[in-house]
């Protein structure tokens, strides 16, 4: 298993692929037949739930099917695991969050993060937004994984894990190109004069991103590549001399 760093939040959270309850749940919803026969039958697209959530302030339960439009909380020691359209999402223990219509009933405009964490994967489409309190992040098919830091007064992260973000702080705005692990902070008062500062690949695994894929049909950018680069939140499969963090870059080159 590829190494991972964690930042208030314990191995546990972040190796939930590998519980024998989420296996099996995983094995049984390919059995009848993935995302695709969930939205064909309208039957349930929750692929597990674990411990009790809420769903537009109702608990939640395993037969029930998140819709565009709902909301979705976790608390202490509770996730859910969810497939919407061509998107897969872990949604974090104590999080909430919500999902807003698109085009149809299963295409996600717009993912806004009110507090807590997810790990989710984007098929290719027109262009949805993922928001938190403090960033902005306009994508089409990609993985992210997006973190609100309660204890640092809100600060927002997130992880360009592979594909092309345009990820945007105050007024400061750059376009995330990664194939390995991009990451950036969302700064809630100004940090060097900058409101989007570089970050470290934290508190996520590649297995993460990897199951959530699978769960719609799809690879991550490692897998097509067949190799992975180094986890350190700059974003490349290969080091080469010169590169930079695109936050980095700010005020020494044009957007």
């Amino acid at each position: 298993m590829t190494q991972h760093e964690t930042m208030g939040r314990t191995d546990k959270e972040l190796l939930w692929f590998q519980r024998r309850n989420f296996l099996q749940a995983a094995a049984a919803w390919a059995a009848l037949g993935g995302a695709a026969t969930a939205q064909a039958q309208s039957r349930s697209n929750i692929v597990e739930i674990v411990g009790d959530a809420m769903l537009n302030g109702v608990r939640l339960n395993a037969q029930q099917t998140i819709q565009t439009g709902d909301s979705i909380a976790t608390g202490p020691g509770s996730t859910v695991i969810f497939v919407l359209g061509t998107s897969a999402f872990h949604v974090r223990q104590n999080s909430m969050m919500t999902v807003d219509r698109g085009s149809s009933l299963l295409a996600v405009s717009l993912l806004r993060l009110i507090t807590g964490a997810v790990v989710s994967v984007w098929g290719k489409g027109n262009k949805r937004l993922i928001v938190t309190p403090t960033m902005t992040a306009g994508i089409r098919g990609t993985g992210v994984y997006t973190e609100i830091f309660a204890s640092q007064e809100g600060r927002s992260y997130l992880c360009n894990c592979y594909g092309e973000v345009e990820v945007q702080a105050g007024g400061d705005q750059v376009l995330s190109r990664a194939s390995y692990h991009q990451s950036f902070w969302g700064e809630v008062a100004p940090k060097n004069g900058r409101m989007l500062t570089p970050a470290k690949a934290i508190n996520h695994t590649d297995e993460e991103l990897e199951f959530l894929a699978r769960l719609t049909g799809q690879q991550t950018a490692w897998q097509i590549a067949g190799h992975k680069g180094v986890k350190d939140g700059m974003g490349y499969m290969e080091e080469k001399a010169g590169q930079m963090h695109p936050a980095a870059m700010l005020g020494k080159s044009a957007y």
